[in-house]
């Protein structure tokens, strides 16, 4: 059985890139599809495929402004000539899912999310504050048109993989279209706790990007009067650096090692902002420590409020302060949280992707879930 892989890009490693490499283990002889590629950005088993580069990679500059040419995504993601595949599996959150396959093929979609900014979080990423109300402006439209196309092309995927029940709920109303739940990896097997001394220290691993809401959290930080760090890196550092100072600090990016030592050390990992999953809260799970995240979204699937975590209801500064608060003041079992954390392994993760692919593949031609 051929098998196509179909990725949205490739320009570093994140949780998209992290679901990537585990199905570059499911499927070890697949071929890697994608828009754009920057070169040494990914894993080694990614990198080690052999990777179909759509015409944005020509593009000035695509590897750094490939969000530019968002209005290309629907040409670019059609390019790509799959006859020959047997199976077509894509990790969509914006174009992958829109890919064409022959009459034959078989496509499953591991839906990270239906595209955000295409349909409810435009002024998010494109609104007059972000990118000035002119340009907004004439984004509007275009986003609104390319939301339209998402829907259209919906019916080219057979089955529906979501990441959460917030997704599988997202699916469902913007594609009218049913999906299973299949958590994302999480590398359980690097990330474990250790007997390390706990500071009262709360920490943020996160993009630094409006949604995620990291202004949010270092405010509360200091209403809490509790010490932060963030890590991480984005276009909202500038601005963040206001924020900074004292106890609250941004340390940019860090390795691998670097964020387990963290997690391992920290209070709680604080998740501000709305998440379709999270990976990061698992991760920090997975370490032995609790999390205090935003009662909403992909957190209600991966955080047990008093076992695992603190889930804060409102998303205000002084919601976000009661929730350190409230971490302070509460006695964690860590083995508890650990064993939690153990639901959303990598082997689960592929254990659940190649049972899907198995039933596609082995229900009838007409058949779409």
């Amino acid at each position: 059985m051929r098998t196509a892989l179909i990725h949205d890009w490739l320009t570093g490693m994140r949780g998209g890139e992290k679901v990537l490499d585990a199905l570059c283990d499911v499927f070890p002889a697949a071929d890697l599809f994608t828009m754009v590629h920057v070169p040494g950005s990914t894993s080694a088993a990614i990198e080690r495929r052999r990777i179909t580069r759509s015409p944005l990679q020509w593009l000035p500059a695509a590897g750094r402004l490939y969000r530019q040419y968002l209005p290309l995504f629907p040409f670019a993601i059609e390019q790509f000539d799959l006859d020959g595949y047997d199976l077509v599996v894509s990790t969509s959150h914006c174009a992958a899912k829109s890919v064409v396959v022959p009459g034959r093929a078989r496509h499953l979609c591991y839906c990270l999310t239906p595209m955000r900014y295409a349909w409810d979080q435009f002024d998010a990423y494109f609104g007059p504050e972000r990118v000035g109300a002119r340009q907004s402006a004439a984004l509007r439209p275009v986003l609104a048109w390319l939301a339209r196309w998402d829907r259209a092309t919906a019916h080219r995927v057979h089955r529906y993989l979501a990441i959460s029940q917030y997704v599988a709920r997202r699916i469902a109303l913007y594609y009218n279209r049913q999906s299973t739940i299949v958590y994302p990896p999480v590398d359980t097997e690097f990330f474990t706790p250790a007997r390390v001394p706990v500071s009262p220290r709360f920490l943020i691993v996160s993009a630094l990007v409006p949604y995620k809401r990291v202004d949010l959290a270092m405010m509360a930080a200091r209403r809490a009067g509790v010490a932060l760090t963030v890590v991480g890196d984005g276009p909202e550092r500038a601005a963040l650096e206001a924020l900074a100072g004292g106890p609250v600090e941004l340390v940019g990016r860090k390795s691998d090692s670097e964020i387990r030592d963290l997690y391992r050390t920290s209070m709680a990992t604080v998740l501000p902002g709305e998440e379709d999953f999270g990976i990061v809260p698992v991760e920090a799970q997975a370490c032995g420590r609790p999390v205090v995240a935003l009662a909403r979204a992909g957190a209600l699937d991966t955080v047990i409020p008093g076992v695992t975590g603190v889930l804060v209801d409102d998303l205000s500064v002084e919601a976000l302060a009661d929730g350190f608060r409230a971490t302070l003041h509460h006695k964690w079992d860590s083995s508890v949280i650990r064993a939690h954390a153990e639901r959303f392994s990598r082997q689960t993760f592929m254990d659940g992707i190649a049972q899907a692919a198995d039933e596609l593949m082995a229900a009838p031609p007409n058949q779409s879930w």
